[in-house]
């Protein structure tokens, strides 16, 4: 067999001959050699015309002689791939104003051979080799489609196009799976789909398949640190498709028999060596629950609750956005809030830039004492941004702010 020209086009692009790296490397990343061996070889079936080339390479450039420059490159390319050790042919053939990969040296690239897999995959009838042909594909896909030049619309047009077969790969392998009662396989390509698309609602395949294996544990770990993820990096919850999903599966979780001192402790999750100050800090959908159950309790008791909402915001009372500098603010807001309020309040981190509180029992006037402890904490060492405060009656829903 003919030695080939490797060709990596997702998750970033490399080319290799014979083991050694011509193009990709951290230096010559974005050079027009790399730029005409991205598209040339990716359409090498079809070819590329001279003007959409010429787009490609010199992009707005104002050049006096574009088709001089164009030729030029076009050489120096031919004799970097002939210094790389290809063997001498014409590497680029121009004919008729259309320019093509010469046939001569083959060619072996990523991205045709997951979308061949996945056209085997869909002619395929044996259910076992079809989700077989699927599974290779789905790993075949390695991340976004020339992700350094997402700029070009050839580019752009090309990555939505193999997420989409990326996706169809994942979810009709998951049918099979599904079917077929493989829930470590529907485990294992949720987790590779998850970490190849983020923030795209795959973890509804891992969520299915551990509460189906009754890894009760790990699906509720899974649970918070999902919607954790989900806040931290989109600033609000998960899709409501995703959220119906977790609790439905939440609610198939029927833990197993065990002693009640067990469960106690399970329940409680505190270990006498934790620090003994504040207010209970917990995820999203943890401090869902307990400001429904806090709710429910309300209807028999006549407790006085509140809900505060605090953001950080600048001096001119704008919520800050700045990553690098709510990377340090937002640890200082929650030290402060733990240090100001109660063992009975509950305490949850909401977006980037944001904290919700759950003040049990307490008055309209403490709420403001609470406030006071929290801006003592958190402007000692701070005096270009603050804290601005909503805050809520569980039972009357008055907003105000403060």
């Amino acid at each position: 067999m003919k030695e080939a020209l490797q060709v990596k086009t997702f998750g970033g692009f490399t080319l290799t001959w014979q083991g050694k790296n011509i193009s990709g490397d951290s230096k010559g990343r974005d050079s027009q050699f790399t730029r005409l061996m991205e598209i040339l070889l990716h359409e090498r079936g079809k070819g590329v015309n001279r003007a959409h080339l010429e787009d490609v390479l010199f992009e707005d450039s104002d050049l006096a002689d574009v088709r001089h420059m164009l030729r030029s490159v076009i050489y120096n390319s031919k004799q970097k791939l002939k210094k790389a050790g290809l063997p001498e042919v014409n590497y680029i053939r121009n004919e008729d104003g259309m320019y093509y990969w010469n046939e001569e040296i083959p060619v072996v690239e990523d991205a045709c051979e997951f979308e061949e897999k996945f056209e085997a995959a869909e002619k395929e009838e044996d259910p076992a080799v079809k989700m077989r042909l699927y599974v290779e594909a789905t790993h075949l896909y390695t991340g976004d489609f020339l992700p350094d030049q997402t700029r070009f619309v050839w580019v752009a047009q090309e990555d939505r196009r193999y997420r989409a077969i990326f996706c169809q790969c994942v979810e009709n392998a998951a049918a099979i799976m599904r079917e077929n009662k493989d829930f470590l396989s529907l485990e294992s390509i949720g987790r590779y789909a998850a970490q190849r698309q983020p923030l795209s609602d795959w973890e509804t395949l891992i969520m299915e398949a551990l509460v189906a294996m009754e890894r009760y544990d790990e699906a509720s770990q899974l649970y918070e640190k999902t919607v954790d993820y989900y806040m931290e990096e989109l600033g609000t919850r998960p899709s409501f498709a995703l959220m119906s999903l977790l609790d439905k599966m939440t609610e198939r979780m029927n833990y197993q028999y065990a002693m009640l001192d067990e469960i106690q402790g399970r329940l409680s999750g505190r270990t006498d060596e934790e620090e003994d100050i504040g207010g209970y800090i917990c995820s999203y959908p943890v401090f869902q629950g307990v400001y429904r159950m806090v709710e429910r309790m309300m209807e028999r008791g006549g407790q006085s609750i509140y809900l505060m909402l605090c953001t950080i915001v600048d001096k001119k009372g704008v919520p800050l956005s700045d990553p690098k500098i709510l990377e340090e603010l937002i640890g200082k807001l929650g030290d402060a809030i733990c240090h100001s309020v109660r063992h009975s309040d509950a305490i949850c981190k909401y977006g980037r830039n944001q904290y919700l509180v759950l003040l049990v029992n307490t008055t309209r006037e403490n709420c403001t004492i609470v406030q006071d402890r929290i801006n003592e904490y958190f402007t000692a060492d701070r005096k270009k941004s603050s804290i601005q405060y909503y805050v809520n009656s569980v039972i009357t829903s008055t907003d105000e702010l403060l």
